[in-house]
């Protein structure tokens, strides 16, 4: 069945495999074509793919939908020959309007001798082995969380260059675009909190059972390591949220008294040109009634701006009980 699937997988011509084998070599990754290799990432797999992943590797399909799935919530499961963990990472930021920083998951399946990467695109693994060299699949899985971990770093400092810039264009021009670019930018937030607190959780556990496992000092090293970047990483982003806030409400409240401030020099204006309105109508006016056919002007315009007073009194106490 593997040499089936390993003759499917080269037999792509000019169309990118979903199925990308990694050997172990000099400490580093070296593409490989077969299906045994100790690296294996599954890019967005097709039903044969997840076929491949329940009958060879016994990934059932609970677990197959929450490595898919960009709304799972981390976790990790032990296995008496392997691990499978559900990983939240930040996807890569592709510019735009919307300013929306995204999460999504991946599972990886961990034993001793290889490692399966489940994702829907190839990123998981781009940058891995820059930082330290890669001999067992262990190694590749702590690389790969603490490459995770630096990438939600880097978005943390392009959200704070952002709202720099936001503030300082909100400064010079109140407009509602930037104030709903500030709100994406808050929830986008909001998931990086949620994702880092339950990896949090995940290394945590993870740390626990290499004690229990006998991993090497080395590899514990690293998991604490890891732990330290992520919760640094999580404070860092419950501050950068909670002064998000502070900045969004008082800017709206900025945003609210402006508009009231001309709202007031609008009505001013109304309020000193409506007399001026007024005079000129009854002033410009022209036609006589039955009723004021054989009163001289002098008597009709006078009584008329009365019958118009009392009218406007009567109206203010009417408004007044109304609002009372």
């Amino acid at each position: 069945m593997c040499d089936d699937w390993n003759s499917n997988v080269a037999a792509r011509p000019g169309e990118a495999p979903m199925i990308s084998s990694f050997a172990l070599s000099h400490g580093a990754l070296q593409r490989v074509e077969r299906l045994d290799a100790e690296v294996m990432l599954f890019s967005n797999p097709d039903a044969a793919e997840r076929d491949l992943l329940h009958t060879h590797y016994k990934v059932d399909e609970h677990a197959l939908a929450s490595a898919l799935d960009p709304d799972e919530v981390s976790r990790i499961e032990f296995h008496p020959d392997h691990l499978f963990l559900i990983w939240k990472r930040p996807e890569n930021y592709s510019g735009g309007g919307s300013l929306a920083f995204e999460v999504s998951s991946c599972g990886l399946l961990f034993s001793p001798g290889q490692l399966l990467v489940i994702a829907t695109d190839d990123t998981p693994l781009h940058g891995i082995g820059t930082r330290q060299p890669l001999n067992a699949p262990l190694d590749v899985l702590l690389d790969l969380l603490f490459n995770n971990i630096h990438h939600y770093l880097g978005h943390l400092k392009v959200i704070k260059l952002v709202a720099r810039e936001l503030q300082q264009k909100f400064n010079a021009s109140m407009q509602n675009q930037h104030l709903v670019q500030m709100f994406n930018l808050s929830e986008s937030l909001i998931y990086y909190i949620n994702a880092l607190h339950s990896n949090g959780a995940v290394l945590t556990r993870l740390r626990n059972h290499a004690e229990k496992q006998h991993f090497g000092s080395e590899a514990i090293g690293l998991i604490d390591d890891l732990i330290i970047e992520n919760n640094q990483c999580y404070k860092q982003a419950e501050i950068y949220s909670t002064v998000f806030s502070g900045l969004i409400d008082a800017r709206g409240n900025l945003m609210n008294n402006s508009m009231n401030n001309l709202l007031r020099k609008l009505t001013l204006i109304n309020v000193v040109f409506l007399p001026l309105n007024l005079i000129a109508s009854i002033g410009g006016m022209s036609e006589f009634s039955m009723m004021t056919a054989g009163t001289p002007w002098w008597i009709s315009y006078p009584v008329f701006l009365m019958v118009m007073l009392l009218g406007a009194g009567g109206m203010l106490i009417g408004l007044r009980r109304l609002a009372q």
